[in-house]
C-alpha cells in the first residue's frame, strides 16, 4: 500500500495543491478560529446517521427491483471542520445498515490513532485492512475524510488534481426496466435532464428491444446500455449489439457474467460499441486483469472504497489505454458530490443516484446543460437540505 508522499505525489497534491494553496493560510485556519484563539482539540472523530432513501419510481434491474435504498451518512471532525460520506448499499451489494454500523464502530478507534486527516493513504490502508467486505463502508469514511481535508484546504478536490471541470462529459438518466407506458414518461423525464438516456436491459430479447423502441418512439436523445451481466451467450450478445448500434447506442455495459472474461473478450473484439466493465470491476487489482477483456471500466466508489483509490484506478486505466466511466448507485448528493470531482476525466459519467430519490438531504453538484458540474468549493461543496432530520451520532 502506498506511504503518503506516493498518495500525494500519484493524486497531483504536490503540484496542484501548491498553485491553489497557501500554506500559511492553512496553518493559521488550522490553529485560530475567526476569535484569533485556539479551535478544538485535533483528533478525528467519526459519527453516523441510517438514512432510507425513498425512490421516486420502482427501480428495476434485471435481477431485481426496489423502492428503497439504505444508507448510512458519516461525519468526520476535526479541528473545528467537518466532512461528510455516505455509504449507499443497494441489496445486491450485500452490505445493509445494520453490517455498516458494526464496521464504522471498529473503525472509529483506528481513526483516532491518527494525528492528522491528511494522511489520507495511511488511513484508509489500515480502514481497508479491518476486513475484506464493507466495501461502502469503507467509502463513507475516504469521501468524509476527502471533504474535511478539501474544507481545509478551502479548495475542491477537482481543483486540487488539476482537473477541469469544461471537460465533464455530458451525464447519463437511467429508465429501469418498466411497462412501455412508464418507459415513455421516464424517458421524457430523463431527455429533459440531460443528454444521455441510460438504459437497463438484460431480461428476454422480446423485452430489451421494446424498450429501446419505446424511448424511440418519444425521443432520439443518444443511448447508453447497462445489461447488468444478463446476455449468458456471447452470439446473442453480438447480434444484440449489432442492433443497438443501429439506434444510437454509444456503449454497452457489462453485457455478460462477470466472470466470463473470454467470452466477453471475444465480443469485445468484435462488437461496433466500446465495452464497459461494471460488475467484473470493483478495485485497482481488477484493472489490469479486465486489460483486453473490456474497452473500459466503469468505477464507482460504493465498491472501490472511495476516492483514494478510485483516483489510482484512473491513473493505471489511462497507463493502460482503458475508456473511462464514472457511476453511482442510489445515491444522494453526498457521493454524487464526490464522483463529480472524478468527472472531468472521464469520456462518460453516470451520476444520477441523486436524481432518482425524493428525499435528498443534501445540495451539491449542479446538471448544466446535461453536465453533473462539481461546485467551485471546498471540499465536496456540500450544503445539508433545510429540514434534513439528520442525527450523527457515535457508539463507544
Amino acid at each position: 500500500m502506498t506511504d503518503r508522499r506516493t498518495f500525494l505525489k500519484s493524486a497531483g497534491l504536490l503540484t496542484a495543491a501548491a498553485a491553489v494553496i497557501n500554506p500559511a493560510q492553512i496553518f493559521a485556519r488550522n490553529n485560530r478560529s475567526e476569535s484569533g484563539k485556539p479551535q478544538g482539540k485535533k483528533e478525528l472523530e467519526l459519527e453516523w446517521c441510517p438514512f432510507m432513501a425513498k425512490m421516486k419510481h420502482v427501480f428495476t434491474i434485471a435481477n431485481s427491483s426496489r423502492s428503497t435504498t439504505p444508507i448510512v451518512l458519516t461525519k468526520i471532525t476535526y479541528d473545528g471542520y467537518t466532512g461528510y460520506g455516505e455509504a449507499a448499499m443497494p441489496p445486491y451489494l450485500g452490505e445493509s445498515i445494520a453490517s455498516a454500523t458494526e464496521f464504522l464502530k471498529k473503525a472509529r478507534p483506528v481513526l483516532k490513532k491518527f494525528s492528522s486527516p491528511f494522511m489520507i493513504g495511511e488511513i484508509m490502508a489500515e480502514i481497508d485492512a479491518i476486513t475484506t467486505y464493507n466495501a461502502a463502508a469503507k467509502a463513507s469514511i475516504d469521501i468524509a475524510l476527502h471533504d474535511l481535508v478539501g474544507n481545509i484546504f478551502g479548495q475542491p478536490w477537482w481543483k486540487i488534481w488539476g482537473f477541469d471541470p469544461k471537460n465533464c462529459p455530458d451525464n447519463s438518466f437511467t429508465v429501469g426496466l418498466a411497462s412501455k407506458e412508464e418507459v415513455k414518461v421516464k424517458a421524457k423525464e430523463a431527455a429533459a435532464e440531460g443528454h444521455l438516456i441510460k438504459v437497463k436491459l438484460g431480461r428476454t430479447e422480446e423485452q430489451d428491444k421494446m424498450m429501446i423502441n419505446t424511448i424511440r418512439e418519444v425521443t432520439d436523445t443518444p443511448i447508453c446500455i447497462d445489461a447488468n451481466q444478463g446476455w449468458k451467450d456471447k452470439y446473442y450478445a453480438l447480434d444484440m449489439i449489432n442492433w443497438l448500434n443501429t439506434k444510437n447506442v454509444n456503449m454497452i455495459e457489462q453485457p455478460m457474467p462477470k466472470y466470463a472474461l473470454e467470452e466477453t473478450g471475444w465480443l469485445t473484439e468484435r462488437s461496433p460499441l466500446p465495452i464497459m466493465a461494471d460488475e467484473s470491476c470493483q478495485r485497482l487489482t481488477d484493472v489490469r486483469r479486465l486489460h483486453g477483456y473490456f474497452s473500459g471500466i466503469n468505477i464507482k466508489l460504493m465498491k472501490c472504497t472511495g476516492l483514494h483509490e478510485a483516483r489510482e484506478m484512473v491513473s493505471l486505466a489511462q497507463a493502460l489505454h482503458m475508456r473511462l466511466m464514472i457511476g453511482c448507485m442510489t445515491e444522494t448528493s453526498v457521493a454524487i458530490a464526490a464522483g463529480a470531482q472524478i468527472a472531468p476525466v472521464c469520456e462518460w459519467t453516470d451520476l444520477d443516484g441523486n436524481w432518482l430519490i425524493a428525499n435528498d438531504c443534501f445540495t451539491s453538484s449542479k446538471v448544466i446543460d446535461g453536465k453533473v458540474i462539481a461546485k467551485d468549493a471546498p471540499g465536496l461543496g456540500l450544503t445539508m437540505n433545510k429540514g434534513a432530520d439528520l442525527k450523527f451520532a457515535s457508539e463507544e
